[in-house]
């Protein structure tokens, strides 16, 4: 027993003798779920200057300085200074364990719901902690389990010189800013923003004057300026990449909820799209439906792709422009729209040189304003870039983009099914079709009002149906300044629609295809569109893409 009790204390007076040294790289592992899993985190401790160490795709340098009791935290010539008063307090726990040799004393914090355990010694020269939010300022943490599950802990202390390249220790701290300022850096230091608009007007009937043709990065305006167009260089994509489109829309004048649309313009057939913006809608491909009317550019054809639709949106009623027209107390109007939309799926047609475009359909000179970016959110290590396996097919769309220059609305279902033949080519598996849709005609029996069974085919067979409703609009009502109201107290835009609502996006529907292999196979899209009342008619705006992967 004796040599037990001797042996313990010779293994602390040597902890103690080492601790003397006021310099040493602490290395820390971690476990979830009492897993050990990969990577390391080291902290850098010089006297009372802590660095710690990048983490992955980290580019914040982050330090402690235990003399002065604050944290550094700096990027891109910004710096926030925070003191360790500011972080959560640590309720002390009684009770000692040891770490490595170390005596530790035991400490619980809350941070956002989170319940983190530390232990942690003060009695040593060397103070510091692997996580710059928990505990900075309690000696030497060695130990850290959030949630019960989630462990960091010390693995070695190596009791040496820190070097200066290791320290990295900054001449100068740069532009001292708030936290909020410093937050905003560090998430937008995490991905890639390509900026496509910005405060574009999107209006009808002023004069315009287009750059020559097809220019890199000039915006172009198109169906009496209603339809704004850019061809833009889009990066390849990387494994595991996401993308999201965002757009900002405001009123600049128009007061009503309009449709609008976000597009893509394929061009490597002998027509596209394109032509019909430059050229009128007579040069696009024409779909006759029974009911004799004649749609231009809805469906492919062996010559022609129908613009590849990115997200389908809905104007509120007004925001921005109105909210000063519209005081009401209690009513804090939103100043824009904000619609922002996963398109990873899109990414094998969103590489390269290509048209990006904006559709609002309005008839006011001031109309709106739009602003889109395309946000690029790098994968994690061992993912694979499917974007590069996936083969995708634009088959229709009937969304008239040139509404204002004289596309026909998507009345063909009245007496008809939407029907477009493909030909899937051989190696594709897996497909699906991504489908939006949307009902309009605003009276009270516009199929904007009542609900309608869609129905989609495959070689004849109905491989899906659903009734596209949405009974949340009234959610969004502090987007819509402008919007009407009535004597039972309802807003305009409080009432359900069609698979819409004024302010928000309307999202795809993703219908599985596996029966579908090589060769030529046919799709039809049936609605039972409501009649003509008047001057009053209901059309639909559908439309699909086929997305599978290659072998």
């Amino acid at each position: 027993m004796r040599w037990i009790v001797l042996g313990c204390v010779f293994c602390l007076c040597g902890a103690q003798v080492r601790a003397q040294q006021a310099e040493a790289v602490v290395t820390y592992g971690f476990r979830n779920n009492g897993k050990e899993s990969r990577g390391e985190q080291q902290i850098f401790i010089k006297g009372a200057q802590v660095r710690l160490a990048p983490q992955g795709r980290q580019t914040e340098q982050q330090f402690l300085h235990t003399g002065q009791k604050a944290s550094y935290q700096v990027l891109g010539g910004y710096t926030l200074k925070k003191d360790f008063s500011e972080y959560a307090k640590p309720e002390l726990l009684p009770g000692i364990d040891t770490i490595l040799g170390i005596p530790c004393k035991k400490a619980k914090v809350f941070i956002r719901s989170n319940t983190i355990e530390v232990w942690y010694t003060n009695h040593l020269k060397i103070k510091g902690s692997p996580h710059l939010t928990i505990a900075p300022g309690l000696g030497l943490v060695l130990k850290t389990i959030r949630n019960g599950n989630t462990e960091t802990f010390a693995k070695n202390i190596s009791y040496r010189p820190v070097t200066k390249e290791e320290l990295a220790w900054p001449a100068s701290w740069g532009q001292l800013v708030d936290e909020p300022t410093y937050q905003r850096q560090v998430i937008e230091s995490r991905y890639t923003t390509l900026n496509i608009f910005d405060r574009e007007q999107i209006a009808f009937g002023n004069n315009t004057h287009n750059p020559a043709p097809e220019q890199l990065n000039a915006t172009y305006r198109f169906s009496g300026g209603t339809v704004i167009l850019k061809k833009v260089a889009l990066p390849a994509t990387k494994p595991g990449q996401r993308l999201f489109a965002e757009l900002v829309e405001y009123s600049n004048g128009d007061a009503y909820d309009r449709t609008g649309s976000v597009f893509m313009i394929p061009t490597d057939k002998a027509v596209s799209f394109l032509d019909g913006l430059e050229k009128g809608v007579q040069a696009l491909p024409v779909y006759t439906a029974r009911n004799g009317k004649k749609y231009q550019g809805v469906t492919a054809t062996e010559n022609y792709l129908p613009p590849l639709e990115l997200m389908r949106f809905f104007t509120p009623f007004g925001v921005g422009h109105f909210n000063a027209q519209a005081k009401i107390k209690g009513y804090n109007w939103a100043d824009s729209a904000v619609y922002k939309q996963d398109i990873t799926a899109l990414l094998p047609r969103l590489q390269g040189e290509v048209w990006i475009g904006i559709f609002i359909g309005n008839y006011d000179k001031g109309g709106h304003k739009a602003s889109l970016r395309f946000k690029y959110y790098p994968g994690y290590e061992g993912e694979n870039n499917a974007a590069s396996k996936a083969w995708l097919l634009p088959v229709f769309n009937s969304t008239n983009l040139m509404e204002m220059a004289g596309q026909e609305y998507g009345t063909m279902f009245d007496t008809d099914s939407l029907t477009v033949t493909v030909n899937i080519p051989e190696g594709v598996k897996n497909l699906k079709l991504r489908y939006i849709t949307t009902g309009h005609g605003g009276w009270g029996g516009g199929d904007e009002f009542v609900p309608k069974q869609n129905e989609i085919f495959a070689d004849g067979k109905r491989v899906y149906h659903f009734t596209p409703w949405r009974e949340d609009c009234a959610t969004y009502r502090l987007l819509n300044p402008a919007s009407g109201n009535f004597g039972n107290g309802l807003s305009s835009s409080d009432l359900s629609r069609s698979n819409w609502c004024p302010g928000t996006l309307t999202l795809p529907v993703d219908i599985p295809l596996p029966q579908l292999g090589a060769g030529t196979h046919t799709l039809q899209v049936a609605i039972p569109l409501g009649k003509p009342e008047g001057g009053s008619f209901s059309a639909w705006n559908v439309s699909g893409v086929l997305i599978g992967e290659k072998e």
